[in-house]
């Protein structure tokens, strides 16, 4: 874009079941700003989405890079033509169009699109990456020479101890804190009033670490950490490059926990058991440090960002004697042991959910716990264990309503009710008395009834539309949420963009529909259990 490069995330920041796969570059606050193609290449791939990435662009480029461009507000010139059509082909808003080499060719410079805010992105901004074609796998864009001013090293925040075995033991962290909290700055970091972390046993250390940019108070990530006990190097990170197969293993680099529900950024310096990240190195103790009793191990961290910069955090690691680790207040596991290797089942009363091998990344003790029916649902809110216990793939759910009457069971679907007490519709099959449905959480579980259909505003078509470029609907559905939309003017179908976090439907007269004269509009809106809204309007254009 024609604008100076600023950033509100990087490469391989740590995100919500994922790294980030690219730089999100800002765009000043608002929508509408050229985008262009970083090289001579084609269009490989065109992905439109209410979700995700949004409005898409793949750029395929001779040396081997494929350039990525998302949450675009609407495509331009051949690129927004290509994806008209392929649309108007399918009749359908998303798309997920693929192209031969040649087909749709851009010249480095040329404008593809407007930059938006589309999908799944939280304000205005260009998603931007750099793959490579042959496996894309997503590269640092500023390894490829993308460039961001950064002369400010990474923060050192704090750490964390974890026993690594059955008999390990961790020492109490300092009153009120989740970790032991660094002190410094200008690259150079100890623990903060000389404390001293004292663990029995083997045991395994994460650091807290963030970065920044020149000029921006945006939370980054690092680029890679390294580990010394000893001076000798222990466990290395390498935050340079994501295979999209594997990314949500993330879950098991991170403190889960904390990132989740305490936004810390502990990166793991050791390897939970199922964890098949290949951003490691090859180093023999893996982050694993054992402890002798009354004697101390030299600990230092160095952490270095995407332009180089490095912060380096040291201190003194203690090994406790098996009387001192008793004195410490340990908390009793509860709930059943789930081996993270093998298929586990929680099987209660009206309920079960199936946990398939490695879907966990270690062994979890898991809680189950039975609360009466929530508002508007028709069975008790079962509590299948803790949503900051992250799954990895995905789970059968049963909820049993036998008594359910023919006439709703296709109104019925399971919900998620979060900490609040908001529901969000997961939705499942009904079959044999029971919901079952796939689910990737663990939380809090029960069953509605949607048997009311979405609703539909209008917003600006009017009955005379001359000299107006378009118009827009809000759409709306209180529990399933919407399915599909099919609007048509005189019997055909039209292209309606649909932006769920505006619940706008919107229409741009295009080549199909910019004729002037009579036209009848037709809306149907559906939500995800068959619940039905329609609307009509005549206008003149």
């Amino acid at each position: 874009m024609d604008i100076p490069v600023s950033l509100s995330g990087n490469f391989m920041e740590p995100r919500d079941n994922h790294f980030h796969s690219g730089l999100d570059i800002r765009t000043q606050g608002q929508e509408g700003i050229p985008v262009r193609s970083v090289a001579d290449g084609w269009v490989s791939r065109i992905k439109i989405s209410p979700w995700g990435y949004g409005k898409a662009v793949y750029i395929d480029h001779p040396d081997g890079h494929t350039s990525v461009y998302g949450h675009l507000q609407q495509l331009k010139g051949t690129v927004g033509g290509a994806c008209l059509d392929a649309q108007y082909r399918s009749k359908e808003f998303s798309i997920d169009q693929y192209y031969e080499k040649g087909m749709v060719p851009v010249k480095q410079g040329e404008i593809i699109a407007l930059s938006g805010n589309t999908g799944g992105s939280g304000g205005p901004h260009l998603h931007f990456e750099l793959r490579r074609s042959g496996d894309q796998h997503a590269l640092d864009p500023q390894a490829l020479g993308i460039k961001v001013m950064d002369t400010i090293q990474p923060e050192i925040i704090g750490i964390r101890l974890y026993p690594i075995t059955d008999t390990s033991l961790v020492g109490p962290y300092p009153a009120r804190s989740l970790g032991f909290p660094a002190q410094g700055g200008s690259g150079s970091y100890s623990l903060r009033s000389g404390a001293i972390p004292t663990a029995f046993g083997t045991v395994g250390l994460a650091i807290h670490t963030i970065d920044r940019y020149d000029g921006s108070s945006a939370k980054c990530g690092v680029r890679r950490i390294e580990l010394y006990v000893d001076s000798v190097l222990s466990f290395s990170v390498n935050l340079d490059e994501i295979d999209f197969s594997t990314t949500r293993y993330s879950n098991a680099h991170m403190d889960y926990a904390l990132f989740k529900g305490n936004r810390m950024d502990y990166h793991r310096c050791y390897r939970l058991p199922n964890n098949k990240l290949t951003i490691y190195g090859k180093e023999v103790p893996q982050g694993e440090i054992p402890l002798e009793a009354g004697k101390d191990r030299k600990i230092h961290f160095r952490v270095t960002d995407a332009n180089g910069n490095v912060s380096i955090l040291r201190f003194q690691l203690h090994g406790a004697t098996a009387n001192e680790a008793k004195a410490w207040e340990t908390m009793a596991p509860t709930g059943s042991l789930f081996r993270y290797d093998t298929k586990n089942q929680i099987v209660e009363e009206g309920v079960s959910l199936t946990v398939p091998a490695l879907s966990l990344y270690d062994d979890t003790y898991v809680q189950f716990d039975r609360k009466p029916a929530p508002a508007k649902a028709i069975t008790p809110l079962f509590i299948l264990h803790d949503q900051l216990t992250p799954l990895h793939s995905n789970c059968s759910l049963r909820i049993d309503v036998p008594d359910l009457a023919i006439g709703i069971r296709d109104k019925a679907l399971i919900v998620r009710m979060d900490d609040g007490g908001r529901p969000s519709a997961v939705g499942g099959k009904y079959t044999d008395g029971a919901l079952t449905a796939q689910v990737r959480q663990f939380g809090n579980y029960t069953v509605m009834l949607d048997s009311v259909p979405p609703t539909i505003s209008n917003v600006d078509l009017r009955s005379d539309m001359k000299g107006r470029n378009g118009f827009t609907l809000k759409i709306a559905d209180n529990l399933a949420g919407i399915d599909s939309w099919k609007g048509q003017i005189n019997g055909d179908w039209i292209l309606m963009d649909y932006e769920p976090k505006s619940k706008a439907l919107n229409h741009v007269f295009d080549k199909h529909t910019q004729a002037n004269g009579a036209k009848e509009f037709k809306l149907e809106v559906t939500d995800d259990r068959g619940n039905i809204a329609r609307f009509e309007l005549a206008f003149t254009r």
